[in-house]
């Protein structure tokens, strides 16, 4: 059975952006997820974007990102894909991630 949304979602919470101190998800930098079951493990394919397009730390979030999902029980390979289409705005944090970072 593969791995649920929900859990990919809440191990990528663990992944902080280092400047502005929000998780990935929160922040909205995750587009999409998808998974697929192959030889008995998921496969997850993430979709994220940077807050910036010169984002220096987009190798690094996207490493941890792999790291943190390929660390779950029962995962096979784990792809992250950067675009920057459609641009990540405020808009897509969610309203804990606004609040924390005082956004209104």
């Amino acid at each position: 059975m593969p791995i649920a949304e929900e859990n990919i979602l809440a191990a990528l919470r663990q992944v902080v952006d280092p400047e502005l101190r929000v998780n990935v998800v929160d922040l909205g930098l995750i587009y999409g997820v998808g998974v697929d079951e192959a030889d008995g493990k998921t496969n997850i394919h993430v979709l994220m974007t940077m807050t910036s397009p010169a984002c220096p730390y987009a190798p690094e979030l996207m490493a941890e990102v792999k790291q943190v999902l390929s660390a779950l029980s029962g995962v096979g390979e784990v792809a992250v894909q950067l675009t920057l289409s459609p641009p990540w705005t405020p808009d897509r944090m969610t309203e804990e991630a606004r609040d924390e970072l005082g956004f209104f």
